[in-house]
């Protein structure tokens, strides 16, 4: 794929570490292409990925993920989007494996991901851990990936309620993610509905999105503090979403790392409208597809003290001696003119 500056759909953003102190381990980036030279279809590539891990290993895990998996996205042809997918995202994991074999304090790091890859109207989808994925369509909000937890799991043979689960003490514990010794399943299930199977679920790669319908990628800090139905609602109601709803989860406590990507189909009366990536940009090389926000923004530090040379300090001498002479010889000259 040929990397483009402009985007065929809207792309708002927002990240936020939360309100405990905690260091931002969410990843993510948004990247534009076209499809060839000879085939101008545009591409939008969303990842998110929620890293784990203590010493700061979890932030390592996560651009990890983001950056592999770009380049396995970048280098495809986009013919066989599941399996580019796959091997992206397997990738990923065994590099996070590695990288955590190498270092003591990065043992047992690893990451979730989430993935929407948007190939002109066409959706296709991968997930691993508990990172989500929504499609916002007609007035109305799915989630359309499905958790890796052991809650979910719960869930799913009927051992918890809805009620049980959001309270329960093992809401957290992941069942799949990059970064383990066994490599993780990924899961390309595209669930429409509640009775679908899961090989009726997976038929639905390739879903046509259709104008004005949104993608909403969230991690976990989002998703446990604001219910589906108020990110639709800040989705239909202000204009900075993602924003917007960081705020919400934030003023709810905040107990962890909150990211947002919205991915929206222009309706007809915006497909003239030429999307570029949000002002806060960032590209990661100049022959690289333009990201979003590829890690947090940091305050830069403040610039250290320059520590003169030994060139600079005999400069330095030289000018005070002269003005000293200068000074005594004004003042012999002063003091000659009295006398």
């Amino acid at each position: 794929m040929i990397a483009v500056q402009n985007a065929h759909l809207l792309i708002t953003t927002a990240t936020h570490a939360g309100m405990r102190g905690k260091n931002n381990e969410d990843r993510f980036g948004v990247f534009t292409y076209q499809r060839s030279a000879d085939d101008p279809t545009p591409v939008v590539f969303s990842v998110l990925c929620d890293g784990v891990g203590g010493h700061s290993a979890g932030e390592v895990a996560a651009e990890l993920a983001v950056e592999t998996i770009r380049q396995t996205i970048a280098a495809s042809t986009a013919e066989q989007p599941l399996a580019s997918l796959k091997q992206g995202i397997l990738s990923a994991s065994q590099m996070i494996l590695d990288r955590a074999g190498q270092d003591e304090e990065r043992k047992g790091m690893g990451s979730t991901c989430v993935c929407a890859w948007v190939i002109g109207d066409r959706l296709f989808t991968a997930s691993v851990g508990d990172s989500r994925l929504y499609l916002l369509r007609n007035e109305t909000i799915r989630q359309v990936t499905i958790d890796h937890t052991w809650v979910q799991e719960a869930l799913e043979y009927g051992v918890l309620t809805p009620e049980q689960a959001r309270k329960h003490p093992n809401q957290h514990v992941i069942r799949r993610y990059l970064g383990s010794q066994e490599p993780p399943q990924v899961d390309f299930r595209l669930k429409l509905n509640n009775a679908e199977t899961d090989e009726q679920a997976e038929a639905n790669q390739g879903l046509r999105l259709q104008p004005g319908d949104c993608l909403v990628l969230c991690s976990d800090g989002l998703s446990d503090l604001v219910t589906a139905d108020e990110i639709l609602k800040a989705t239909q109601s202000e204009n900075d979403a993602p924003q917007a709803l960081v705020r919400l989860a934030n003023e709810r406590g905040g107990h962890d790392n909150i990211t947002v990507i919205l991915l929206k189909v222009p309706t007809p009366s915006e497909a003239k409208t030429v999307f570029t990536l949000p002002s806060n940009a960032r590209t990661q090389a100049q022959a690289e597809a333009p990201t979003v926000i590829a890690r947090p923004e940091e305050r830069a530090p403040s610039s250290p003290a320059v520590q003169p040379t030994a060139e600079h300090r005999n400069q330095r001498l030289f000018a005070i001696s002269c003005l000293v002479f200068i000074l005594l010889a004004l003042l012999v000259w002063v003091l000659i003119r009295i006398i």
